[in-house]
């Protein structure tokens, strides 16, 4: 089980490719209707909606990073907080 929970390529943590990319297509969704995971009375702007989903990490998202020999790792965003 721990053996499952290393991350074996890249960094520990979220990149800002991966970020923005996460934020992008969250933010796509949230635009073309999807439903909203945090309290946002205040924010109107999907972008910034999907921003504080992010930083609230609750967002049900994987992240796959490949190799340049083609293999890859699927990793939750949770582990990357």
């Amino acid at each position: 089980m721990q053996q499952e929970k290393a991350i074996n390529v890249g960094p520990p943590k979220i990149t800002r490719f991966e970020k923005a990319r996460i934020v992008g297509a969250r933010a796509l969704q949230i635009s073309m209707g999807a439903p909203i995971l945090v309290d946002a009375e205040e924010n109107t702007n999907p972008i910034d909606i999907a921003l504080s989903e992010l930083d609230a990490n609750i967002l049900p998202i994987t992240i796959r990073r490949t190799l340049p020999d083609g293999t890859f790792q699927d990793i939750p965003l949770k582990w990357l907080s």
